[in-house]
């Protein structure tokens, strides 16, 4: 079979590309190459007029958010850009960032021009409130990504507690961050924050980012902490040694890790339903005793379920009352179950870490909530991991102890003073 083409046909179609093409040049050239370009310094940011380096008093701005279904190009077109130019923004964007994940709810600008002619010049895009992107239509097509200057400001807290953690820090008005890192990462491993007692107390020094110097913008670090749980004072200090590089770690007074072996929850900020109890009587069942070897945490369907330690699933099935579950072995000495999950997120063989996702709270087996049951062996028998004294995680270096007594000395002065 021979294929011929039609000549005529033929300088049609490359006439119409090269037309295309031609006119998304001349809409490039169409800006003015008067309009103000970024000025992207610290005194750019601090003046009224100028946000995210640009003058905004030269330009019609319309101001909007990301909706459901919102593509870039269909913005890019609601805001007058015609289809050639759009093809060609959208090429030299995806560079420097990924236009399809834009997300839902986000803010953005479009600056157009104010010559009359309405045209758009520039998009910003809000990714958080420290990161934009910014894509410029005039002359040339610039994408890039930028952060506004970020002022850290340290602050210091304190508190007694009246009935929880959450509670007596969000009535100070403290950041939620600020209760997560406190109960989630600092003192995860040393308080039981299910049992604190009334009059328990805390301290706290830690650092704050703000932009345009009243937005906050997160906790930038807890430099140190202090606890008063049942009497017993716990200091913490983030100290880095060139082993760890970044990553945060606390220590005691004498350079104990207090990060431990084991979690003490398998859930974040839920509540205990249900403890480890070899009598329990149910009235359900004739009010019998029908041990529970398990620590119920109630939570609702979806929430994340943990490894409380580093270990290996040996078991990841569902099975009567138990429902769906997960079960890892840790060592020789120690193994975790977590019973009803709607969700089993690991497999039989898999190696996970303290912390990961392993499964989500559900209701499957025999349950009248959502919870999931947490379940403890040491040595092949079932006890309640609260009774237990479980191995702690690796003391700071010798080598670093005379760093690390001198760079705590003046924080442990600043806990102490603060009342």
């Amino acid at each position: 079979m021979k294929f011929s083409i039609n000549p005529a046909l033929f300088n049609l179609k490359f006439f119409l590309y090269g037309f295309i093409l031609f006119i998304g040049f001349y809409t490039f050239k169409s800006c003015s190459n008067d309009e103000p370009k970024p000025l992207l310094n610290e005194s750019t940011f601090l003046s009224d007029n100028y946000k995210f380096g640009y003058n905004f008093n030269n330009f019609n701005i319309v101001y909007d958010t990301i909706q459901k279904g919102d593509s870039f190009g269909e913005i890019l077109e609601k805001n007058k850009l015609v289809y050639p130019k759009i093809h060609y923004i959208a090429e030299a964007t995806k560079e420097v960032f990924d236009i399809r994940q834009l997300r839902i709810g986000k803010p953005y600008i479009m600056l157009f021009s104010k010559d009359g002619s309405d045209q758009p010049l520039v998009f910003i895009y809000q990714q958080n409130k420290i990161e934009y992107l910014v894509v410029e239509f005039c002359d040339t097509i610039k994408a890039y990504q930028q952060r506004k200057p970020i002022k850290i400001v340290e602050k210091e807290a304190f508190g007694v507690i009246e009935s929880s953690l959450s509670e007596t820090m969000e009535a100070q008005g403290l950041p939620v961050q600020l209760i997560y890192e406190m109960s989630d990462d600092i003192y995860a491993w040393t308080i039981d924050f299910f049992r604190l007692q009334k009059g328990d107390s805390f301290k706290v020094i830690y650092k704050q980012r703000f932009v345009e110097d009243s937005i906050y913008a997160g906790i930038e670090r807890i430099d140190a902490a202090y606890f008063e749980h049942k009497g017993e004072p716990i200091y913490a200090f983030d100290f880095i040694t060139p082993e760890s590089k970044t990553s945060t770690d606390y220590y005691d007074l004498s350079g104990k890790s207090l990060q431990k072996a084991f979690l003490k929850s398998p859930i974040k900020f839920s509540r205990i339903s249900s403890r480890y109890n070899l009598n329990r009587r149910i009235a359900l069942y004739g009010n019998r005793v029908r041990p529970h070897k398990g620590t119920d945490f109630a939570a609702p369907v979806g929430t994340p379920i943990l490894a409380t330690a580093n270990g290996t699933v040996v078991e990841s099935t569902r099975r009567g009352g138990n429902g769906k579950y997960v079960k890892i072995r840790h060592n020789a000495t120690y193994s975790t179950q977590y019973l009803h999950m709607s969700r089993r997120l690991v497999n039989v063989g898999d190696f996970v870490k303290q912390g990961d996702v392993i499964g989500k709270v559900g209701m499957t087996g025999n349950t009248s909530g959502p919870h999931v049951c947490y379940r403890f062996w040491k040595n092949g028998r079932q006890v309640d991991p609260f009774l237990q004294k479980l191995p702690d995680a690796k003391a700071l270096p010798d080598k670093y102890k005379t760093e690390f007594l001198a760079y705590i000395a003046p924080l442990k002065q600043r806990l102490d003073s603060i009342n």
